[in-house]
């Protein structure tokens, strides 16, 4: 499960990293209109700074909690504290992926037609690999404690 937890935390550090940079820049495309138009589908302006780098900070701890329960980040605090959020980690990106797919494939919920595509294609899907990554986490976790007990 070691693999598994690296390959979750790194993905998330590194939307994390990528919530971070829209803060400041619209980069990698070329305008805040078109950035908007990718990523929140709707409107001609990005999220206030502010509200990246919150989506930045929340990203940076579900990396933290699946690493550390994946034993690659130290871990710190209770046991089960960290497992709670790595469950709801999972829990999360899980509905967010099953809610992108059901959404954007029936074309609802008022987004951008470059949303909903990328959404189908790209966002959803990631969204459901790395629910799944953080689940089998989660899940290891619990097997570890019920041997050691």
């Amino acid at each position: 499960m070691t693999t598994t937890g690296a390959v979750v935390a790194g993905a998330l550090a590194g939307a994390g990293v990528l919530h971070a940079v829209w803060a400041v820049s619209p980069w990698p495309l070329r305008t805040s209109a078109e950035l908007a138009d990718a990523v929140v589908g709707r409107g001609d302006r990005m999220p206030s700074a502010a509200a990246c780098l919150a989506v930045a900070g929340a990203l940076g701890v579900a990396a933290y909690l699946v690493g550390a329960e994946a034993g690659v980040l130290p871990a710190a605090g209770p046991a089960r504290v960290r497992r709670a959020g790595v469950r709801t980690v999972s829990a999360v990106l899980l509905a967010r992926g099953a809610g992108g797919l059901l959404l954007s494939g029936l074309g609802s919920g008022g987004r951008s037609a470059r949303f909903r595509r990328l959404d189908v294609r790209a966002y959803s899907p990631l969204c459901l690999a790395l629910g799944g990554g953080a689940g089998a986490v989660a899940v290891a976790g619990y097997r570890e404690a019920d041997a050691v007990a």
